[in-house]
């Protein structure tokens, strides 16, 4: 004989869930004002190994500035000057992103953040599926 219990203890549930959904939804959307200004403002700075070449990029990676050493053309091996320049450029935007990272802890999981910033569709997918996973199971 069902008394109905098992129906309240999983609606309880549900309810539990979705409030607590909402309260992470409620918490970052009043934050993510400030989360958006602090991460246009996000640069980083690189200096190559043997200081001639300086890398400014934004928050994207995206190159702002580039700073060449005139002591650079005494060696005149641009292979070598391409290779140093994009060498400074890659670690810059490796900060870039791990400012990014820093700040969007507070909102978002760093594993789904990880995957938006590599571009990783299934990994951008993991969480959502197991939230419906979640939903899935809690239904009678």
């Amino acid at each position: 004989m069902d008394d109905g219990r098992n129906d309240r203890m999983d609606n309880s549930g549900l309810k539990a869930r979705a409030e607590e959904l909402m309260g992470e939804f409620n918490r970052i959307r009043t934050g993510m004002r400030d989360l958006q200004q602090t991460l246009r403002q996000i640069t980083a700075t690189a200096k190559s190994a043997d200081g001639y070449v300086t890398a400014v990029v934004g928050p994207r990676g995206q190159l702002i500035r580039l700073e060449l050493d005139p002591r650079v053309y005494r060696r005149p091996d641009s292979k070598q000057l391409a290779a140093t320049i994009t060498e400074t450029i890659k670690r810059a935007a490796a900060d870039a992103m791990a400012q990014i990272s820093e700040a969007c802890k507070p909102y978002i999981p760093d594993e789904e953040l990880q995957a938006h910033l590599q571009f990783d569709v299934d990994g951008m997918s993991r969480r959502l599926d197991s939230e419906l996973d979640f939903l899935n199971l809690e239904r009678p």
